[in-house]
């Protein structure tokens, strides 16, 4: 059996015939809806990339601050770890020859272009005894890192290269060091 639709009243919604209904507005053309559609979702104004420029430039100020004060999420892998915190820490207290290697190169330098021969002649074996002297308190950097550290953390944790991590550290000037000295001269690590 078919139902019967329902018997129809004699009120109308008043929105039907409400004068001002409907949308208001004409229905857009295909064209138009299509540029809608290829707008960009997040505009690209000058503003916009103003401030990423400007949040980018504060991050990146942050890591290096906290590069410099030796935080371990900005670090580079390099210089994570407990370990490689004590052997910064260890080269840090003491005083080495590599810092004044780089003067000392810049001072042969100056003496070779004083005209007198027997400066310029004096001038070179001294910076080779000089680098030798370096190497050699590389080494006994080195060693002393390792041994200090096996001591600390064990012979089974111990990290390959911590002491060239250490040996390279001694060679660059206390003020260029990166991540910073955290510790005094003389602050040797516990």
């Amino acid at each position: 059996m078919a139902k019967s639709p329902a018997p129809a009243s004699n009120e109308a919604p008043e929105e039907e015939f409400a004068p001002g209904s409907g949308k208001g507005r004409a229905t857009p053309t295909r064209a138009e809806q299509e540029a809608a559609r290829k707008r960009p979702l997040v505009a690209d104004t000058k503003e916009a990339r103003a401030r990423a420029r400007a949040e980018l430039a504060v991050a990146r100020d942050r890591a290096r601050a906290g590069m410099a004060a030796g935080e371990d999420k900005y670090l580079p892998l390099r210089d994570k770890g407990p370990q490689r915190r004590f052997a910064r820490d260890w080269v840090d207290a003491g005083w080495h020859l590599g810092e004044a290697l780089m003067p000392m190169a810049i001072l042969v330098i100056l003496f070779t272009l004083i005209p007198n021969v027997y400066i310029q002649l004096f001038a070179y074996p001294v910076l080779m005894v000089f680098v030798l002297l370096t190497i050699g308190d590389m080494v006994l950097t080195g060693r002393r890192v390792k041994k200090e550290a096996r001591a600390k953390f064990g012979e089974a944790r111990m990290e390959k290269g911590l002491g060239w991590y250490a040996a390279m550290r001694t060679v660059q000037m206390r003020f260029m060091r990166l991540p910073k000295p955290q510790v005094k001269r003389g602050g040797y690590p516990v």
